[in-house]
Parts: C-alpha cells; sequence; structure tokens
C-alpha cells in the first residue's frame, strides 16, 4: 500500500508539474511576463536543477527590466554548478543593458572556460547561437577543436560563416567535411540546400558553390565530387549537366545505373522530357536487366505518346506492338500492357481492343499493385466509354484491396471525377472535400479544386445548371475531344455571362488552346480573368500560366517578369507561389552563370 501511495503521489506530482509548465508557456507566449515569471519561479521551486525552467525565468526577469534580480541569480547559479553557460548569460544580462564591456568581460570568460574544460562547449556555444552572438559562437567551436583535436565542430562552424555571410569559407569548409566524413554529407547538402533556395538574393552562393565543386572535380579526380556536383545540377533542376556528371561516374563505376535510372524520373518529374529521352535511350544502351529494358521503354513510349500528332498514331501503334512481342505477354510486361490499352483506347478510339488487353493482363499471376494499375486503366476506359457505374465498381475494388496506399487515394479521386462527370454533385462534394486533406499534394490539390468549383457554383446557382454544363465540357476533354469541349465552353461564356462559372469557363479554354498551340487565344483568356476577375480564386492560375507561355513559348521574359511578380506580390496562398518566385529571380538575373 505504501508503495501504491509513493506512486500515485509521483504521478500527480508529474501531471501538476507538467500543467504548470504549459500554463507558464501560455503566459510567455502571450507576452504576459509578469504572470510567467511567477510561474516559472513556482515550477523551478518544484524542480531546482531544471536549466530550462531557470533560463526562462531569468528571461522573464530580463524582459521585465528586473536585470538586477537577473544578476543575482545566474551568479548564484553559477557559483553552485560551475558551468560555462551562466557566464554567457552573465555576459548577455550586462548587454541588454547597454555595458559592452562588462557583457565582452563574461563572454570572454566564457571562451576561457572551455580552454579549461573543453566539455563546456557544447552549452557555451549553443547559447552564444540562441542568442545570436555569431562570433562568439564560432569563437567557441574553434577553441575548443584547438584544445581537443578529436573534437569535430566542423559543421557547426560551416553554419555559422554562412550565417556570417562568409560563403566562400563555409562552402569550402562544408565541402571537405563532407568528404572527409561522407556520413555527414546528406546533412550538409540539406543545409547547402536552405541556402541555396532561400528567400534572400542567392546568385553568389550558387555561383561560388558551382566553381568550388568543378574546380574541386578537375583536382580530385574522385567521383564523389561527380556525384556532389550532378547532386548540385539536381537541385538546379539542370538534368542535362547532372547527366554529364552521372556518365562520368558510370564510366569509372559500371556495377549500376541507379544514380542515372534515378535521375531520368527526375526530368520526368519536372516535364524535361527532352533530357529524360536522352537519359532514358542511354540506359537501354548499357543495360541487359529485364525489368530495366521493360521500365525504360514504357517511360520512352509514354513520352512518345504525349507529344504525338495523329499523323504519328501507325508507328507508335507498330512499335508498341513490336515491344510486346519481344517480351511477351508476362506480368513483367503488364506496364507496357496498360500503356498499349490506354494509347487504343484514348487515341486510337479502339475501346473495346484497350479492354481486351486489360482483361487479359488481369488473368495473369499479378501482384496487388499491377492488379490495382490494370483495374484503374479499365475503369478509366470504362468512363471513356460513359459506362459511369461499371467504372467506379473497379475504382472502389482499388479503395477496398489497398486502403490507405497512395493508389486508394487516386482510386477515391477518379471515382469523385466519375460522380461529378455523371452530374451527382452532392455525393463528388463529399468526395473532393475528404480527399482534400489526402497526404500526397497533388490528389489534393486537385480534390481542392474541384470541391472549390462545385461548392461557388451551387451557392451562386441552386439549380446547378451551368456546373452541369461545365462538367459535360470537362467530360469531353476528359474524352480527348477537344473540338468538342472548345465549343461546349464556348457556349457556356455565351449563355452564362458574367455568372460565377465565367472565370473558370475561360480557364478551361485557355489550357486548350495551349495544349493546341495557340498561344494567343489562350492569351486571351487568361487576360479577361485578369481583367474581369481580379478579385476572384482564378487570377493566379490566369497570371502564372500567361507568364509561363511568355517564358516558356513566346521567349519575351519581358512580358513574363511583371505577371511572375504580381503571383508572389499578391497571391502568397497560390500553389504557383514557389514557381512563380524561382522563375522571376531567374529572369531578374539570380541565376547561375
Amino acid at each position: 500500500m505504501k508503495n501504491i501511495f509513493i506512486y500515485i503521489l509521483v504521478l500527480w506530482s508529474g501531471f501538476a508539474l507538467a500543467q504548470n509548465e504549459q500554463l507558464a508557456q501560455y503566459y510567455y507566449d502571450k507576452g504576459d511576463f509578469e504572470k510567467a515569471k511567477v510561474s516559472y519561479e513556482q515550477l523551478l521551486n518544484l524542480a531546482p536543477s531544471n536549466t530550462q525552467y531557470f533560463l526562462r525565468t531569468i528571461d522573464c526577469y530580463q524582459q521585465l527590466q528586473q536585470f538586477d534580480i537577473a544578476q543575482k541569480a545566474i551568479q548564484e547559479r553559477y557559483n553552485r554548478y560551475k558551468q560555462g553557460v551562466f557566464l554567457v548569460e552573465l555576459g548577455y544580462n550586462f548587454q541588454l543593458q547597454k555595458n559592452e564591456s562588462k557583457a565582452r568581460n563574461y563572454y570572454d570568460q566564457a571562451i576561457e572556460k572551455i580552454r579549461t574544460n573543453s566539455n563546456d562547449v557544447y552549452g557555451i556555444g549553443n547559447s552564444f547561437e540562441k542568442k545570436v552572438l555569431l562570433e562568439y559562437a564560432l569563437k567557441a567551436y574553434q577553441t575548443a577543436m584547438e584544445v581537443q583535436p578529436n573534437y569535430n565542430f566542423n559543421f557547426q562552424i560551416g553554419m555559422l560563416y554562412g550565417q556570417l555571410g562568409k560563403t566562400d569559407l563555409m562552402i569550402d569548409l562544408l565541402l571537405t567535411e563532407s568528404f572527409k566524413n561522407p556520413q555527414n554529407a546528406n546533412l550538409i547538402q540539406t543545409q547547402l540546400s536552405r541556402f541555396m533556395n532561400g528567400e534572400t538574393d542567392n546568385t553568389a552562393f550558387k555561383d561560388a558553390m558551382r566553381k568550388a565543386l568543378i574546380l574541386r572535380t578537375q583536382k580530385d579526380q574522385d567521383v564523389f565530387w561527380n556525384h556532389y556536383l550532378s547532386w548540385f545540377y539536381v537541385q538546379q533542376k539542370e538534368f542535362g549537366k547532372a547527366f554529364i556528371q552521372e556518365k562520368a561516374i558510370y564510366k569509372r563505376e559500371p556495377e549500376s545505373l541507379m544514380s542515372i535510372v534515378n535521375l531520368s524520373q527526375f526530368a520526368l518529374n519536372e516535364n524535361d522530357t527532352e533530357t529524360a529521352t536522352e537519359i532514358l535511350n542511354f540506359i537501354l544502351l548499357n543495360t541487359k536487366d529485364l525489368d530495366l529494358l521493360i521500365q525504360t521503354n514504357a517511360s520512352l513510349m509514354e513520352i512518345k505518346i504525349e507529344k504525338a500528332q495523329e499523323k504519328d498514331y501507325p508507328a507508335i501503334e507498330a512499335e508498341l506492338q513490336q515491344l510486346l512481342t519481344t517480351y511477351e505477354i508476362t506480368p513483367f510486361t503488364v506496364s507496357l500492357q496498360i500503356i498499349q490499352a490506354h494509347f487504343l483506347a484514348f487515341n486510337l478510339k479502339k475501346p473495346e481492343e484497350g479492354k481486351a488487353i486489360i482483361k487479359r493482363a488481369l488473368e495473369l499471376n499479378l501482384n496487388e499493385y499491377q492488379q490495382a494499375d490494370a483495374k484503374m486503366e479499365l475503369g478509366d476506359i470504362l468512363l471513356l466509354e460513359e459506362k459511369f457505374n461499371q467504372a467506379l465498381i473497379y475504382y472502389s475494388q482499388i479503395q477496398l484491396d489497398l486502403k490507405n496506399d497512395v493508389m486508394s487515394h487516386e482510386a477515391s479521386l477518379r471515382a469523385a471525377k466519375t460522380s461529378y462527370y455523371k452530374t451527382d454533385f452532392e455525393w463528388a462534394l463529399k468526395q473532393f472535400k475528404e480527399l482534400k486533406s489526402a497526404n500526397t499534394q497533388l490528389i489534393a490539390n486537385d480534390a481542392l479544386e474541384y470541391f472549390l468549383l462545385i461548392n461557388d457554383n451551387t451557392v451562386a446557382d441552386s439549380t446547378q445548371t451551368a456546373l452541369k454544363q461545365f462538367a459535360k465540357g470537362d467530360f469531353l476533354m476528359y474524352q480527348n475531344k477537344k473540338p468538342e469541349a472548345i465549343a461546349q465552353f464556348q457556349g457556356i461564356l455565351k449563355n452564362f455571362k458574367g455568372q460565377e462559372i465565367e472565370a473558370v469557363t475561360m480557364l478551361r479554354l485557355g489550357k486548350i488552346y495551349e495544349s493546341q498551340a495557340d498561344y494567343t487565344a489562350a492569351l486571351s483568356q487568361y487576360q479577361q480573368i485578369i481583367d474581369n476577375h481580379s478579385d476572384g480564386i482564378y487570377v493566379d492560375e490566369a497570371l502564372f500560366f500567361s507568364a509561363e507561355i511568355y517564358n516558356d513559348e513566346l521567349k519575351d521574359t519581358e512580358k513574363a517578369k511583371p505577371l511572375y511578380e504580381k503571383v508572389i506580390f499578391n497571391h502568397q496562398d497560390s500553389i504557383y507561389f514557389v514557381d512563380a518566385r524561382k522563375k522571376y529571380r531567374e529572369l531578374r538575373g539570380d541565376k547561375n552563370l
């Protein structure tokens, strides 16, 4: 019974302490330092050795300008524990009173403390950093390494160089540290990425990084530097230059193509299909691995189909058939079979042939993910044929078979779109609402777009007449019937002029015209949104898409720049904000030479 009583007492004390700590933190965050001080003093009485409570109590004294009380408390603490961190606190207390000489005196004592007890560097260095006393923090770590050569604070010193604006010293030290201790390379690269992609003008930093890496690659033949330079180019999305480094690495280490395979995926993800194609063709020439050959051919076929015009279809159909003849109909080639089925159904308008290919694939011994891929394609073809309920059955099977998986979320999104296409807006809205919080950003963004579309246009028109017409236009786009979709959307603009649906209809027309390389017509649609719907939710997209056309297609950077600028300064919550900022910086000159 005695032990149980003690246990309950300890448990209750811990609970009370946690409650008091939350209250103290609440007052502190609110800026009510008088109440926060009282709370932290009480906590300190309960746990006298707790350094966190002590430092927060001192902070409250200082916020209330009770410097004498703070000094006395810190001095007593130092006398009791002899820890150098309290010398920093004493110095900082004088600095807050504008007494620089006394502050420096205590800071210097803290540095000397490291000379007599090098372990003190951890507390002292960290304290200097927290107080943004960067020169002293630098001195603390350097002193510790002088006294104890086994210590390694190169990472901390490098980061301090960066914060102090000594970027050349930072880069040199961190690259050296990466080479000497490769286990730290990922951490260092993460921090270097932050400097390269930071908020401020980073042109000089990126240029210095590039020059330092090229110099090391030339001086030292170790492939480590080729890997590092490739990583740097990937960060800048210069995949062609990264590929040059990867080829140099492969010539010396031909055991694995994995880095080159990963690079091809990076390029594909960023829609750099020209570089991706070059990399994929290199992989084909340098591998005999069956899985990799099939995967690479599948990626190349997807690129070809994406870029193809109708006159190219016979050659693509023949090439797909040749690949499946070469590699045969097996579970290993299911990706190629799905591409062939999609091409037949969506491009050649032969959905029955496409379905037959998928049904044959589903009879193979597929794993659960291959089955899901095949069922997803079958659902898509059935949707193409306007067999909505049959399509929903296959999407639902994927949701049940792969619960909480990314593919399950993708199937849910397609099911929601199916409900939308068949104008079952109430059910679609519920599904899109749930998918807004999906873990995959692309799915969440897509769901949010449709949620807003249905919700806004239902509020504006309870009969949903315009929305039904719009959904029909979207479905025609899904069916790859662009002329019919254009006519449908133009009809909406004529019949529902000035209504809620107008801006998003212009946006859809703009994207169709873009896909047809009719950039003048696309820009005209976007400009109408900018001029007439500047307070709407689609203006950021109109600005960004216009900027992209001027920048990438028309090569008119002077017209692109102010459009990117408007996204940056007027639409910080836009999903295009990050891309707009990057492109704007490049056009302004913040790009590596």
